[in-house]
C-alpha cells in the first residue's frame, strides 16, 4: 500500500485531541493567545536548513508542527512539507489557509502511515510522557531518513497557564545522544546550544549497506557441518538442463498477498501449469490442496524443517546443501536433490565429496536463489505469487503488520524501515529490504536468460518491475 493511501486513512480533522489526556492539554493551550507568542521551531529553521541542505523539492515531515510556522518556512524555501500534530487547533490562521491540506492529525505514540527523505522534530520532545519517549523516537526515526532534533532540557514556563506542567522529559545532551547511540542511528551532526540539545541523525540503512553487511543466519562452523553431513550421505545432485519452451513456473513465495490468489493459482495449477513452493508456502499450498511441483529450502536453521514436512507425492525436493539434516529427514530419494550456495566457503567440502558440482548464483533469500535454480534446470519464464518484499497493514486490523501469509514467529521481532523507490514507499524488515535490493541486481544478471517474469500484486517487486519498465519506456521515446 502507498503512502498516499495510508495517509488517506487519517483525515486531517479539525478539533481538540478527544480521549488523550495530553491531547486535550494542549488543545486547551493552543487556545491560548499566549502560548503561541513564540515559535522555537521557526528560529531553528535557518540551523536546519544549514546543516542538512535539503534540495528543492525534498519532502520533510514537521513532527510535533504546533503553529505550522517552521512549516511555511520550509514552503518558501521550496520544500515539500508535511505537517504532524495530534490536535488540530495549534495552526496559526495564515497557516491553515495557506498549508491546512498538509496538516495530519497523528499521534507520534503510535506508526506513522507516512515518509519523507527529511524529519523536523523541534520543541517536542521534551512534551514526550518519559514512558512513550522510547516509542516516540522509534516512530519518529522511522518515518524520515534524516531527521533533526532540538530538545531542550530545562523547565518550561507557560504550563502555568492551565496549571499544568509541559515539559515531562528533561535530560542533558549525553542522555538523549545515548538514545541515538542505542538505535545504531548514523550522528551526522550534534551540537549543545544554549540549553538545548541538536542532533541531525538517521536510523535507515540502505539495502545495498544490508547486502554488503551479508550477515549470515547461521554460524558459518554450522553451515560447514550442515554441508558435510548433506554431501556425503548420498543425496544426487542438481543438474543442468535444457531449456523448456514454452513452459510456465508459479514461484509462491510467503508474502501476505499470496492469500489473494489462491484461485488463480489453483486454476492454473489445474491447467497443468508447475508450481515452486518457498520456504512455509509448501505448508501454505498443502492446506489449499495445491500440489507442488518441487519446494526449494536454503536456510540453514533447524526449525525450516517443517517446510519439507509432511512429505507430499509427487513432489520434488530441491534442498541446499547448507540446510540442516533435519530438513532432508524422511525425505524420497528418488526426488530430493542437493544444490549448492557456491560459496566459497564450503568449496573444500564439495570437492572432496563430488569433485564436479554445480554453483548455483543469486542473492541472499530462497527467492533469490530459486530463481536461478529454476533457470538452471531449464525454467526460463516465470510468475511470482506472494513476493512482496514488504509489509502489508491487515485490513481488518490495521494495527496489525502483516510480513507473511502464514503465521512465521521467526520473524515476528524483524527491525522495519520504510524504503522508497520511484515516489512510493513500502515498509520493510532489513531482509526485505535486502531483497529488493538483490533483486533488481538478479534481473540485471539474468537478462535475456529470463524470457517472462510476471510479480503479482502490489508490493515492492511487483513496483520495482512497474517502475523499471516506466523508466525503459521514457528512455525509448524520441526526444521532442
Amino acid at each position: 500500500m502507498t503512502t498516499e493511501a495510508w495517509i488517506r486513512t487519517y483525515p486531517p480533522t479539525v478539533g481538540i485531541g478527544k480521549g488523550n489526556p495530553e491531547a486535550e492539554k494542549y488543545g486547551k493551550l493552543w487556545a491560548t493567545p499566549e502560548y503561541r507568542a513564540v515559535s522555537p521551531g521557526e528560529e531553528i529553521v535557518p540551523i536546519f536548513m544549514n546543516v542538512a541542505k535539503p534540495k528543492v523539492g525534498s519532502e520533510i515531515i514537521d513532527f510535533g508542527c504546533g503553529t505550522g510556522r517552521a512549516s511555511m518556512a520550509f514552503a518558501k524555501h521550496g520544500l515539500n512539507v508535511k505537517m504532524v500534530d495530534f490536535v488540530a487547533n495549534c495552526l496559526d490562521d495564515i497557516v491553515r489557509d495557506k498549508l491546512g491540506n498538509r496538516f495530519v492529525k497523528l499521534d507520534l505514540e503510535k506508526p506513522l502511515p507516512i515518509a519523507a527523505e527529511y524529519g523536523y522534530c523541534v520543541d517536542t520532545m521534551e512534551h514526550i510522557p518519559p514512558d512513550k519517549v522510547d516509542t516516540v523516537l522509534n516512530n519518529i526515526l522511522l518515518a524520515a531518513k534524516h531527521v533533526f532534533f532540538a530538545i531542550p532540557n530545562g523547565p518550561d514556563i507557560l504550563g502555568r497557564m492551565i496549571d499544568e506542567q509541559l515539559h515531562l522529559t528533561q535530560h542533558d545532551f549525553q542522555w538523549w545522544k545515548q538514545k541515538f547511540v542505542d538505535r545504531e542511528c548514523k550522528i551526522d551532526w550534534s551540537d549543545e546550544h544554549a540549553n538545548t540539545s541538536l542532533f541531525y541523525v538517521s536510523a535507515w540503512q540502505d539495502g545495498q549497506d544490508i547486502v554488503e553487511r551479508g550477515e549470515l543466519n547461521e554460524a558459518e562452523d554450522k553451515i560447514r557441518e550442515n554441508v558435510k553431513a548433506n554431501c556425503f550421505a548420498g543425496w544426487e545432485q542438481v543438474k543442468p538442463h535444457q531449456t523448456s519452451d514454452g513452459v510456465t513456473v508459479m514461484i509462491l513465495g510467503g508474502g501476505p498477498s499470496l492469500n489473494d490468489y489462491v484461485e488463480e493459482i489453483k486454476k492454473n495449477r489445474a491447467d497443468g501449469m508447475k508450481v515452486v513452493t518457498l520456504n512455509g508456502a509448501y505448508n501454505w499450498a498443502a492446506q489449499h490442496g495445491i500440489i507442488p511441483s518441487a519446494t526449494v529450502c536454503v536456510d540453514a536453521r533447524e526449525f525450516n524443517s517443517r517446510f519439507t514436512h509432511p512429505v507430499v507425492d509427487g513432489c520434488k525436493y530441491l534442498i541446499a546443501s547448507q540446510c540442516h539434516p533435519s530438513v532432508l529427514d524422511g525425505l524420497p530419494r528418488d526426488r530430493t536433490f542437493l544444490w549448492h550456495t557456491g560459496s566459497d566457503k564450503i568449496e573444500d567440502i564439495l570437492k572432496d565429496a563430488y569433485g564436479g558440482w554445480w554453483p548455483v548464483p543469486g542473492g541472499s533469500t530462497v527467492l533469490l536463489r530459486a530463481i536461478p535454480l529454476l533457470r538452471m534446470l531449464g525454467y526460463s519464464r516465470f510468475i511470482l505469487y506472494g513476493c512482496d518484499s514488504c509489509i502489508v497493514r491487515n485490513g481488518h486490523d490495521p494495527e496489525l503488520l502483516l510480513t507473511h501469509a502464514y503465521e512465521q514467529p521467526e520473524n515476528d521481532k524483524d527491525h522495519i524501515l520504510p524504503v522508497t523507490v520511484g515516489g512510493k514507499t513500502f515498509w520493510c524488515t532489513t531482509w526485505m529490504s535486502a531483497q529488493a535490493t538483490e533483486f533488481i541486481a538478479l534481473c540485471d544478471f539474468l537478462g535475456e536468460h529470463v524470457d517472462d517474469l510476471e510479480v503479482r500484486g502490489d508490493g515492492l517487486l511487483s513496483w520495482i518491475i512497474e517502475y523499471g519498465a516506466s523508466l525503459e519506456t521514457a528512455d525509448s521515446q524520441p526526444l521532442p
